[in-house]
């Protein structure tokens, strides 16, 4: 069975990124009377900044920057209506092949939900599985989600996972037999390059166009 990863595999995460940033331009402007939030946290997005980027952007902007507005503002950009697209190549592969596929994705599970609805996912893939409706510690690379794609199965079917960050994806399928797939995307936000030869997958492309001459090769 092929499975998925959602985040920088079947779309651009740094779209959702951007998504959110522009939910929270007006969001700041009504809570704060600033403009200018939103533009600013995607230009550090965009300048490589990853991490604190809504407590920069305060400072930027003069904003006190509480733990009460910063929790909101997560709240905000978490929950907020995402809008996103699936990636050409992963549109053409999911809309012209038969599954029945699997996903699995990391992240809070309403905000992963909303991923997956507002790029259509949920009718083209039939095994969800957000690792983030289980209990902290069940997310990649615990094999709780991989141990539920091989009962999904057909039995001694050929599992593959697709995904894109060599960090944490591709460790445990790569350990339980499972051909691995690394999907190099430009734009993406992890770092391709493994930590180690445990942590790499078998196989690294930059299209999903390509997996059908992979997969028929198996």
């Amino acid at each position: 069975m092929l499975v998925f990863d959602l985040d920088d595999t079947l779309y651009l995460e740094r779209d959702f990124a951007f998504s959110g940033y522009d939910h929270l331009e007006g969001w700041m402007r009504s809570r704060v009377g600033r403009n200018g939030f939103g533009r600013t946290c995607e230009h550090l997005f965009k300048s490589g900044e990853r991490r604190r980027i809504f407590n920069r952007a305060c400072a930027h902007l003069g904003i006190e920057d509480t733990v009460e507005l910063i929790a909101e503002l997560v709240d905000e950009y978490r929950n907020h209506p995402p809008r996103i697209e699936l990636c050409p190549d992963a549109q053409r592969f999911l809309q012209t092949h038969q599954g029945p596929f699997g996903l699995i994705t990391d992240g809070p599970e309403p905000m992963q939900r909303a991923k997956i609805a507002a790029l259509g996912v949920d009718r083209l893939i039939e095994h969800l599985c957000p690792t983030g409706a289980w209990p902290e510690g069940y997310g990649k690379p615990h094999p709780r989600a991989y141990e539920l794609m091989e009962r999904l199965a057909a039995d001694h079917q050929q599992m593959v996972y697709v995904a894109d960050n060599p960090a944490k994806d591709f460790v445990t399928p790569k350990a339980r037999d499972w051909l691995t797939v690394q999907i190099e995307r430009p734009g993406g936000v992890h770092a391709p390059n493994a930590p180690d030869e445990e942590h790499a997958a078998a196989v690294r492309i930059t299209s999903l166009d390509k997996l059908d001459a992979l997969i028929s090769s198996i």
